[in-house]
């Protein structure tokens, strides 16, 4: 185990509550790289560079002959779900201060309750500027109802209704300061600056290693930071070759990615056609180099859960810390062909790491991925693959140590 890689994961994910975040942090990493920013002016041919969009980001190493090897790209997503605060969010009810919240996909809800809560997002000001904020400390909660008041609750099961049991408590003075009041404390503006607000909840408890042999990772927002950290930490870790490296990480997957900056948009298109007009390469060109480039679309997997065996494919079910799962599903669910498939078994071998196979059952509903959009989109042949994980979507996850950094080597070796 590579201390210094562990010591990487959980700093990127206690530094990134939202994706914007995320993406802030990434971007610093990038340039203390000698990346270039290129997410204000055109492209130059420069060796590496980046465009930042919101909760997106494109970033790249040129190759020597891109039109001839392509484009190898690494996609993830950068958003998870939770819980994003209204634009009017507060109410007073029975002496709590509370706030409306909005679901954002699909979360573990029981995974909020009893948790100390943060608040982190972002502000548009009236100037047009972006101001990133989170909560030094706790500051919410959304507190389950007691035993004693639901006595049937362990046997038939917690029901929460999504409009009336999530709203958290975050205050309980008579003349509290309002949503918009707090915000502009934490931004350091005041209230006429301020345009908007976006803003969510996020589990304070830091990521951490865990396990009587620290053989795991405890956090929130593993589905997908894990992967982000695999992916940007592998391209700054290769060195440059004949095809062009690129890694794409997409915003709002978890709620069907179509939007400006997810991966149903145009933003990975567009960049890596600048990309290969700044290396000379015309619009034919670009079709011809598409063709002969390849995607990892790397995003979590669902690990055999030891308490319920009967949920899982066991001929096809990835155990943790067996290596990283090769994704399958023949209803193009998942973007795997036999040829990307050899392709990541492939680089595995190169980095002499293991991987899995991960099919799920025929009665069990199958998810998916940016890996069949960005298929679709470019027509590049692509292969999805992931850490397997417990909790999948609860505000707290966990996945193996060893899985997320064979992972990391996996998407090294396919670069180089």
């Amino acid at each position: 185990m590579s201390k210094q890689k562990v010591e990487s994961i959980l700093s990127q994910l206690d530094s990134s509550p939202t994706p914007r975040h995320l993406v802030a942090y990434l971007t610093a990493k990038l340039l203390q790289a000698n990346f270039v920013d290129y997410s204000n002016q055109e492209i130059q041919n420069s060796q590496s560079g980046f465009i930042a969009r919101a909760g997106s980001l494109v970033a790249w190493k040129n190759g020597k002959q891109t039109s001839k090897n392509g484009f190898r790209i690494v996609g993830a997503h950068t958003d998870s779900p939770g819980l994003r605060i209204k634009p009017n969010p507060d109410g007073r009810r029975f002496g709590f201060n509370t706030l409306q919240v909005e679901i954002y996909g699909s979360p573990l809800l029981n995974s909020w309750l009893d948790r100390d809560l943060g608040i982190a997002g972002h502000v548009v000001l009236k100037s047009g500027a972006i101001k990133l904020f989170r909560s030094v400390a706790s500051v919410a909660r959304i507190s389950q109802l007691a035993v004693h008041l639901d006595r049937e609750v362990n046997e038939r099961g917690l029901i929460l209704d999504k409009h009336l049991h999530l709203s958290p408590a975050w205050s309980s003075a008579q003349k509290a300061p309002s949503f918009l009041t707090w915000v502009a404390q934490q931004t350091k503006c005041t209230i006429r600056d301020i345009v908007q607000i976006d803003a969510q909840l996020f589990d304070t408890h830091n990521a951490a290693v865990v396990g009587a042999d620290s053989s795991f990772i405890a956090s929130g927002r593993l589905d997908n930071q894990a992967s982000c950290w695999a992916a940007i930490s592998a391209l700054l870790e290769s060195r440059s070759g004949a095809a062009t490296q690129v890694v794409a990480l997409f915003d709002h997957e978890e709620v069907g990615s179509e939007s400006a900056t997810g991966a149903a948009g145009p933003l990975l298109e567009h960049s890596l056609e600048q990309i290969a007009a700044v290396q000379g390469i015309s619009r034919t060109g670009f079709l011809e180099t598409l063709s002969n480039s390849s995607c990892i679309s790397a995003d979590n997997a669902h690990a055999v859960h030891h308490n319920y065996p009967e949920r899982h494919d066991l001929s096809h079910g990835p155990i943790i810390n067996q290596g990283p799962a090769l994704k399958l599903n023949s209803n193009q669910r998942y973007a795997t062909s036999s040829t990307s498939a050899a392709m990541f078994i492939a680089a595995c071998s190169k980095a002499k790491v293991k991987h899995q196979v991960f099919v799920s059952r025929n009665n069990m509903p199958c998810g998916s991925t940016i890996g069949p959009i960005t298929a679709t989109r470019l027509g590049i042949d692509t292969v999805d693959v992931g850490v397997p994980q417990l909790s999948m979507h609860s505000a707290r996850e966990v996945c193996g140590v060893n899985d997320l950094i064979s992972l990391q080597l996996a998407l090294k070796a396919y670069l180089n």
